[in-house]
């Protein structure tokens, strides 16, 4: 081998192979570095955003299903990205679990450091102290058993030698950075715990209806892995009734200004009952569980009469919210009881009626002031509501049942509405429609959320943690005391706090240089 080819062949870069252990040894060091923390905390922000502008299906149901209804083809992208369900989605978690890892990597290693770091005493003074970024000097008889005394009372720990004097403060800096990390691992603990024993549902309360806290009550029903049904609490109550007041005059007319639910609680079976009146951001808490309410709309009452002339339908039919200024709704009443065949209707509630001059009528104010129904539509045949498959309270979908029901009354927008006590007559005996009553319902949502509290602590703990971080420097004072000549210096050992130590630095010579009586 030649004297070039030697000399090439020892500077030449030779590549390192990681392994797999050293792929998972870089894997985790980038996991749990601050950056990374900082990355998956802004992606966790991030994916929250989704979960607060979309409807979500364990919160707002209805609004989720009039998407569904309104455009099928968004709401099929936004069930395929889980945003209907952010807050439990498989991405959020894969999020929500790295940060999980990256605060444990980065708390146990820290807190080695921090123990290490209160056992370790300030070092010995420097020879020279004015060499430091702080420092003075005066005459005096100070000793160092004074000095240290002085430099105690101001909260300084303190470490003697021969002829100086060592101290160092500011040590609750390093315990909120500490704290504050343990407070978000806190968080997330507790938000785990809430999911696994935890529960929420949904359910439309009718006035006059009652709910008890059972599995079978809720429309929608989403527990944690940990939760059966004898978990849940229960209490009952009844919706005895439901008052909404708004604004009748200006720009805003006609927005809701305040509404209750006036509830009779049972707190267990078989305990008196007890008047609440339940509010928006006010829940009614009962051993823990909390009931919000979260939204109301119209409950039109109808009496179906079938063509033999029986009554097969009687009560309240919950309407979707078609316009939120107008409360204007959309009903579907099922009537598979009646005979010779089924009746399905779709109808159109308008609080406040009024014609237009298009020949259409709408409504012009969201409180029921002339409460009218318009009939869209009305078919006799097999609803389908016997098959087994599925199908939604709050519409008829005459294009998926078209082999089996048919038309048997033809309206629109422009047909004129039913008043309270009006009825339509089915054409060819086939039954009777009345229109008989209005009721109001309401949406709630019932919480269960064991991990609450010990979140909210940890919370505040994070803020006076950070606080304590942000405020509080680190910083060392020496003292070397010989032949009446008295050295002090000092510096900081958190960047960027020199300015602010410039003053309670002079302060710190002023209490060593004054007399007993002067010191802090």
């Amino acid at each position: 081998m030649s004297v070039d080819e030697l000399v090439r062949e020892n500077h030449e870069p030779k590549q390192i192979r990681l392994g797999p252990v050293g792929w998972v040894r870089w894997g985790w060091r980038t996991l749990t570095s601050m950056k990374t923390a900082l990355i998956l905390l802004f992606l966790l922000a991030l994916g929250s955003i989704p979960g607060s502008l979309i409807p979500q299906r364990g919160v707002e149901p209805d609004k989720v299903a009039l998407i569904y209804q309104q455009s099928p083809t968004l709401a099929e992208w936004y069930e395929r990205f889980q945003l209907f369900e952010v807050f439990t989605s498989v991405w959020f978690a894969a999020v929500y679990l790295l940060l999980f890892a990256s605060l444990v990597g980065c708390i146990i290693p820290r807190t080695t450091t921090y123990l290490r770091e209160l056992r370790r005493k300030p070092p010995a003074a420097p020879k020279n102290l004015s060499r430091l970024p702080h420092s003075d000097s005066f005459d005096g008889d100070l000793t160092t058993e004074e000095a240290a005394r002085r430099l105690r009372k101001l909260r300084f720990r303190v470490v003697t030698g021969d002829g100086w004097v060592a101290a160092e403060k500011g040590y609750l800096r390093e315990t909120g950075n500490l704290f504050f990390h343990i407070a978000l691992l806190g968080i997330l603990l507790a938000v785990g715990f809430g999911s696994l024993y935890g529960y929420r549902g949904n359910v439309l309360v009718v006035e006059g209806d009652g709910f008890a806290n059972t599995v079978a009550a809720y429309d929608r029903f989403i527990p944690g892995s940990r939760v059966s049904a004898e978990s849940l609490q229960p209490f009952s109550f009844e919706l005895s009734d439901f008052k909404v007041t708004y604004q009748v005059a200006g720009d805003k007319k006609g927005q809701e200004l305040d509404y209750s639910a006036f509830l009779k609680v049972h707190d267990e079976p078989g305990a008196p009952g007890r008047d609440y009146e339940l509010k928006v951001n006010e829940p009614l808490e009962v051993d823990g569980t909390q009931t919000y309410l979260l939204g109301h709309g119209y409950a039109p009452i109808f009496k179906v009469t079938d063509g033999k002339g029986q009554v097969a339908y009687e009560g309240a039919v919950a309407c979707l919210i078609d316009q939120k200024a107008t409360l204007t709704s959309s009903c579907a009443v099922k009537v598979p009881d009646a005979q010779p065949s089924q009746l399905g209707f779709l109808l159109r509630f308008l609080p406040t009626s009024v014609p237009l001059t298009d020949g259409t009528y709408a409504s012009a104010f969201p409180a029921e002031l002339q409460p009218q129904v318009q009939l869209i539509g009305g078919y006799a045949g097999d609803l389908g509501m016997r098959s087994g498959k599925p199908q939604s309270v709050y519409e008829i979908i005459p294009s998926e049942l078209k082999d089996k029901i048919v038309p048997v009354v033809r309206g629109s927008f422009s047909a004129k509405p039913i008043s309270v006590g009006g009825s339509v007559e089915l054409p060819g005996g086939a039954g009777k429609l009345e229109f008989t009553g209005v009721k109001e319902w309401i949406t709630l949502q019932t919480a269960y959320d064991p991990g609450r509290v010990p979140a909210l602590v940890a919370a505040a703990v994070a803020v006076i943690a950070i606080a304590l971080s942000l405020t509080i420097r680190r910083r060392r004072v020496w003292v070397r005391v010989k032949e009446g000549r008295v050295d002090v210096g000092g510096l900081t050992r958190t960047e960027g706090s020199a300015a602010g130590f410039t003053e309670e630095f002079a302060d710190i010579v002023k209490a060593l240089s004054a007399g007993e009586q002067d010191v802090r």
